[in-house]
């Protein structure tokens, strides 16, 4: 059993609250009623009033008065991280290349939690029935970008994964056993990609590598997705070796930035 982690003297349960109501919207809750934003963050109606009203005073949700949602300037609370970091300058011209050789959508992401979380995309046809932006979340376990950041994970780490993560059947396919997984994740550390054939949603597949620091550790990963309606008009196999070199290319060239920053 994990041990549950308890909250020391200096956390401020208030500013927790306030930031859960904020990420109770997503891509399938835009806008939400009171009622709901109180049932997805487990707060009483009256304390999710309170903070959704708050939101609104300081300009971070509107309201019909019905209806809540996130305005644009929550996105300054993702671009104040972003911006300090380098890795999203240096992989999006790259991502543009990519796209425009291989002519499919292209994307780089972090682990963040349980979750990968999006900071570059380059979208060349809707494949999925969610858009997909940066800061986009998914869960790591059924993507081909989070299983090669899950795989280059300590082991101890990823013991502490293994063990505390909601492995769901997203699909038929989705690898959803943590044994299954783990010997899953053995694979693609030992090649170096993934390949998710259905797992995330039902017509998606991708590949995916990491991007490696100069020392070796994975800080990202890259990948390429395609409707899997397309990759059965040629060998699956075929689709993922014309498009793994220029990925691991691509994932050179940014290890080989990052190397020049330092």
């Amino acid at each position: 059993m994990t041990e549950t982690k308890l909250p020391g003297d200096q956390f401020v349960q208030s500013l927790a609250r306030g930031l859960a109501v904020i990420r109770a919207f997503d891509a399938d809750h835009i806008s939400m009623t009171l009622s709901e934003v109180s049932k997805r963050t487990g707060l009483t109606r009256a304390t999710a009033r309170r903070f959704l009203h708050t939101l609104v005073d300081l300009g971070y949700v509107r309201t019909d008065g019905r209806v809540f949602e996130l305005t644009a300037l929550v996105l300054q609370l993702g671009y104040s991280y972003l911006a300090g970091q380098s890795l999203p300058q240096l992989v999006q011209p790259l991502l543009e290349e990519l796209s425009e050789e291989l002519h499919e959508s292209t994307s780089a992401s972090i682990l963040d939690g349980d979750d990968i979380v999006y900071i570059a995309r380059i979208h060349t046809r809707r494949i999925m029935t969610v858009g997909i932006t940066v800061g986009t979340r998914f869960p790591a376990y059924a993507t081909s970008m989070g299983r090669v950041l899950l795989a280059g994970l300590p082991a101890d780490q990823l013991d502490e994964y293994l063990a505390r993560a909601e492995l769901k059947p997203l699909t038929p396919r989705t690898i959803s056993d943590p044994g299954r997984l783990r010997t899953e994740l053995d694979k693609v550390r030992g090649q170096g990609w993934a390949l998710v054939d259905q797992e995330l949603e039902n017509g998606l597949r991708s590949v995916a590598v990491p991007i490696l620091q100069p020392d070796g550790t994975v800080v990202a990963a890259l990948n390429m997705s395609m409707q899997a309606s397309l990759a059965d008009g040629t060998d699956l196999d075929q689709a993922v070796f014309e498009a793994l070199p220029k990925l691991q290319a691509v994932s050179a060239k940014i290890t080989d930035a990052l190397r020049a920053q330092h």
